[in-house]
């Protein structure tokens, strides 16, 4: 790595990015802490979903985003409570609002896709109830109206016969039917916000582009806003406008996906690029060294140190051990939070 930050403990950290206007926010989660028990797994977190874009969140299995994502839908499983900070959608606080209140709210102003959709589909019930339930509950229609727009839905996301697949039940669709369906039920209630888990992660490299494709389609279509959570950095190549690294429960790098894969600047970003195959050397893919770290296991420093190929050779190295550097501009958009940031990208 070279050209490297002579930034030492004390001086003036860089100003951090200008943040978008409130107007152009659809989520913005600020200082978010998640703890299970005694451990916090999601630590000072900030995230941002502009209107109208697609932002993918990245990061290795432990890193926090699928807690992250219940947290704003206020799915958090059982133990698990939020201690701090705050999740406004469309300028509301969502932490501890009533559960009446987050009811009417999830499937009409934000709905979710979960990883295994024939395993969140209710297996007693048809396709054309689960469908319709999001037309009767949030947008005010008759029963017997919704169930009759469901067809059109199935038709929408590219089922074929969809009065037949309207009378079927979950154990009689594929996977990729199954995500499908699902997409029609999350899309039916017309949310603002789409919080996509892994959507694709159990489907085969065909049916996941088609699934991909579908998305970014209805996204372009109404406008809405898309947090797209994956450890597919391909996906994030051809589908985000804005992508978010997460490691150990903070965001430690974020910008224009263009500009970041082209450019990425925390040395978490580029190891996770090189292990991807988009940066794929010779024959042989590379592993980051050593095992993901969880919040719980770092009260000091930064995060990604025990891991980091250049924390010890630089002249900050003391920082990367006793102080946790800010996340800050590096660039037009383009966020970072590394003590000895490089000028630009080494190693991919």
């Amino acid at each position: 790595m070279n050209r490297r930050s002579q930034r030492q403990p004390g001086t003036t950290t860089p100003p951090p990015a200008a943040a978008p206007e409130a107007t152009d926010v659809a989520l913005d989660i600020r200082g978010l802490r998640v703890a299970f028990g005694d451990a916090t797994v999601v630590e000072g977190l900030d995230l941002t979903v502009r209107r109208g874009e697609i932002l993918a969140l990245v990061g290795e299995s432990g890193s926090g985003k699928s807690v992250t994502a219940r947290a704003a839908m206020g799915l958090l499983p059982s133990g698990a409570r939020i201690t701090g900070g705050s999740v406004t959608l469309d300028g509301e606080d969502l932490v501890g609002l009533a559960p009446r209140r987050m009811d009417r709210i999830r499937g009409s102003r934000v709905a979710m896709l979960f990883q295994q959709p024939r395993a969140m589909l209710d297996p007693t019930a048809t396709v054309r109830d689960q469908v319709a339930e999001p037309l009767w509950l949030h947008r005010g229609l008759s029963r017997r109206e919704a169930r009759r727009r469901v067809p059109g839905l199935l038709r929408d996301v590219g089922i074929p016969e969809p009065e037949r697949r309207a009378r079927a039940y979950a154990h009689q669709l594929s996977g990729g039917m199954a995500q499908r369906v699902m997409i029609a039920a999350a899309l039916a209630g017309d949310p603002g916000l789409l919080i996509a888990d892994e959507p694709t992660t159990a489907l085969d490299v065909t049916v996941q582009a088609q699934i991909l494709r579908l998305l970014k389609r209805r996204q372009r279509e109404s406008g809405m806003s898309v947090l797209l959570i994956t450890h597919d950095l391909g996906i994030v190549a051809t589908t985000a406008d804005r992508v978010a690294v997460m490691y150990a429960g903070r965001i430690v790098e974020d910008g224009p996906v263009a500009e970041l894969f082209e450019s990425p600047r925390h040395p978490y970003t580029q190891a996770l690029l090189r292990a991807s195959l988009l940066r794929r050397e010779a024959d042989r893919l590379y592993t980051i060294p050593g095992s993901a770290a969880r919040a719980r296991e770092l009260r000091r420093g930064c995060r990604f140190r025990p891991r980091c190929p250049v924390a010890d050779g630089t002249d900050v190295a003391g920082s990367c051990e006793n102080e946790e550097p800010t996340l800050s501009s590096c660039g037009s958009g383009h966020r970072c939070r590394c003590w000895a940031r490089p000028a630009e990208a080494v190693g991919g």
